[in-house]
């Protein structure tokens, strides 16, 4: 497909521009040690790269107020006992694609994180439940979809926290991405603007402004993609059919320094993106549509929209001894499925224009204040209010009792519903330092939710470290969870109405979402070797009451959630960096294994054989994958060029075998992707920034599903050989 007249305008704009990339430089840091803050515009950073250990937090000159502040909002937030990946801005440049690389696909770099279909990410065995911060800020998750709301390029740093987090997390708890964002202070005034294009028609064209003004500073980030790989190939063929992608993402973070003391901040972004489904040739209708019988499922015309927007307030600053951020926020989300009508009804046996959209609006409060020389006392508040709204227009045929087709001609069906969420939460912690070796955090976190019912929990926080020597670090936590439904994932339809209809639901049970309960510990030790290698180890086990799952149920490419009763979920992680001169390198290996009994909400989506089973056994979470790797190694030739690769690696998400639920796996896969980058220098020009990326160098065909499993709706096959080039130029 030709790229349409906007970003064939764009390209021809910004054909000629690049940026600068640096060094990559990623940690995997132990809590007691978080990374020391650097002049994000300065080539001359910490060095500190994945699996090592950086310096601890150093005060940096008064004169710099921006850089001040940025590290008292800093410690607002602890991490002691917890398990850290950072990954800054030359990390993300060195990847194949740079910039232009998807959030998920730069999380995938980090140790116990796995990918999945529609651009799903699954850590340490949880199903989503990610909670993303902007400079310290939480931003609502946005409903289930296919496109990344965040953009990489507002990147300064990037922390994956997960395992036993403070009393500070909550809510959403397999991982906290904190995301710093780039600053008109730290870089100047200036901007970029550049593209990427490439295989399967893509084409990424991207600009971005920075500056600052007496007190004043801003950066803003904006990027269009048009590809026609918008959603994994249901079917092996180098090309999806009917597979079209058109994005939009802007972001924006201006801020004002009110005094010394004090920043007022005003965080915005916005995403509308759009998908054609992609179509898998060759199937069978399974219904008559009045006179018709035939159909071509490679003509399917089923599409999806998403659109995000949010933004926050932010008043952080000083006040006495004691830090505090105070925020408002909003963000709305929807997304809107349109089937095609025909085709739907034959394949399927119906037909559902689905809408989505949920509103949340937020507040935060966190403070932080040292007590004596030992001892800092942390707390602080959260609120959401949600408003969410489903909408699903649906044709389908009436049934006879045994669920065949009783008439070819179609009878629309409307359901829609409403609901409103209440989210309140409070934490108090201590930290408290003793001697030069320990470290210790305990806290308590008290949490209430608020929808079909009310719920709530105390949740006790226990983290501890223990610098055993210059080069080892060791430590340990303990954190009871509790995880409320994604409110905007809930499908609460009248099961009802499709009684009697090629859409009737195989179970009539409907029982409402719960909030999941949970018992987490964490244990790990980092070990330096000289300056050039790091190691680190990380075991973790978590034992679950109501365990939340999502799955795409029906032809809406949309998820819904359920709970199992019981949950056991546990790995082992293994990091390994070299860091030496010119050339560097990471692994990183991980174990898990999660496992899930008694389907006890959202039952009418599953078929009485199915729940009976689960009832009495165990059984491997659909997106359970045993073991998972990631790695690479880069090298600079010289100043100006470089060459790189990284993989990924995993044994296979699950798929149901011998009759038994999620009993088998896909099979193994392993992508490679190379790159080279070169800096050109032109008289009068400047410096133009060029990297070329081959993914999947191999041409590897792989399946990610293979369209069974629990909560698994259709197959889905990783990405084909692609080549891709970018360049950009700042000014």
């Amino acid at each position: 497909m030709k790229p349409t007249l906007l970003a064939f305008s764009l390209a021809a704009a910004l054909a000629a521009v690049s940026v600068h990339a640096a060094e990559p430089t990623t940690q995997t840091v132990d809590a007691a040690n978080p990374p020391a803050k650097v002049d994000t515009g300065s080539d001359a950073a910490d060095g500190a790269t994945r699996n090592k250990p950086g310096n601890k937090v150093q005060q940096l000159s008064a004169i710099d107020v921006t850089a001040a502040l940025d590290q008292s909002r800093n410690a607002l937030s602890p991490d002691t006992g917890s398990s850290q990946y950072v990954i800054d801005q030359k990390a993300i440049q060195a990847l194949p694609l740079g910039d232009a690389t998807p959030l998920n696909q730069v999380l995938l770099q980090a140790p116990g994180v796995v990918q999945d279909s529609y651009g799903g990410l699954h850590v340490r065995g949880d199903h989503a439940n990610l909670q993303y911060r902007i400079n310290g800020v939480i931003i609502p998750e946005s409903i289930s979809g296919f496109g990344q709301t965040l953009d990489a390029r507002t990147i300064k740093n990037m922390k994956l926290l997960d395992g036993a987090l403070p009393a500070q997390y909550g809510l959403r708890t397999a991982a906290v991405v904190d995301i710093t964002t780039k600053s008109g202070h730290d870089l100047g005034n200036g901007g970029s603007a550049g593209i990427t294009g490439g295989s399967f028609g893509t084409i990424n064209p991207n600009a971005s402004v920075w500056g600052s003004s007496d007190r004043w500073s801003w950066f803003v980030t904006g990027n269009y993609l048009e590809s026609d790989v918008g959603i994994e190939n249901p079917a092996s063929s180098r090309k999806p059919v009917h597979d079209r992608t058109n994005q939009v993402k802007g972001f924006g973070d201006v801020s004002y320094l009110i005094d010394n003391d004090t920043r007022i901040s005003f965080l915005f972004g916005a995403t509308n993106n759009r998908f054609q489904i992609p179509n898998n040739p060759g199937q069978t209708p399974q219904f008559g549509y009045l006179d018709q019988t035939t159909f071509d499922s490679a003509r399917l015309n089923e599409r999806q929209r998403e659109t995000t927007r949010f933004g926050v307030l932010a008043l952080q600053g000083k006040f006495g001894r004691t830090d505090y951020q105070v925020s408002l926020g909003q963000r709305y989300s929807s997304v809107g499925f349109t089937p095609d009508d025909i085709g739907d009804l034959m394949f399927r046996g119906v037909a559902s224009d689905i809408h989505r959209n949920n509103r949340a609006s937020t507040l935060q409060a966190d403070f932080s204040t040292p007590m004596g020389d030992n001892h800092t006392l942390r707390y602080g508040l959260y609120g959401s209010f949600e408003h969410g709204h489903t909408n699903n227009d649906s044709l389908v045929f009436p049934a006879n009792a045994d669920g065949s087709q009783a008439s070819t001609t179609p009878i629309d069906i409307v359901d829609s519903s409403r609901l409103i969420a209440r989210t309140w939460s409070a934490y108090v912690q201590d930290e408290w330092s003793i001697g030069e070796k320990w470290t210790v955090n305990y806290g308590l976190r008290g949490d209430r939710y608020q929808l079909f019912r009310t719920e709530s929990q105390l949740s006790p926080r226990l983290g501890l470290i223990y610098q055993a020597s210059d080069s080892t670090t060791l430590h340990a936590g303990y954190a009871r969870y509790f995880t409320p439904p994604a409110t905007e994932v809930i499908d609460s339809r009248n099961i009802a109405k499709f009684d009697g209809t090629t859409n009737a639901l195989p179970s009539g049970a409907n029982t409402t979402p719960l909030a999941e309960r949970s018992d987490y510990f964490d244990a790990g030790i980092s070990q330096q070797f000289g300056k050039t290698l790091t190691l680190g180890l990380d075991a973790y086990y978590r034992k679950v009451k109501r365990l939340q799952d999502e799955g795409q149920f029906g032809s809406a490419l949309i998820y819904s959630n359920f709970n199992y009763a019981d949950g056991r979920v546990r790995g082992v992680e293994f990091t390994a960096n070299y860091d030496s001169g010119p050339l560097s390198a990471y692994f990183n290996l991980t174990y898990s294994r999660a496992m899930g009994r008694r389907i006890i909400t959202g039952q009418y989506n599953f078929g009485p054989e199915e729940l009976d089973y689960i009832a009495n056994h165990y059984i491997h979470l659909d997106h359970d994958q045993k073991y998972s790797s990631s790695g690479g190694v880069s090298y600079a030739i010289d100043d100006a060029t470089k060459v790189g690769a990284d993989y990924l690696f995993g044994t296979g998400l699950r798929k149901s075998a011998s009759g038994i639920p999620n009993g088998g796996h896909v099979p193994a896969y392993f992508q490679l992707n190379l790159n080279v980058s070169h800096d050109f220098n032109f008289d009068g020009f400047g410096k133009l920034h060029t990297q070329l990326a081959l993914i999947n160098a191999f041409d590897r065909t792989y399946q990610l599903r293979d369209g069974t499993g629990v909560g698994v709706g259709a197959p889905q096959f990783g990405p084909r050989r692609g080549l891709y080039l970018s360049v950009q130029k700042e000014f």
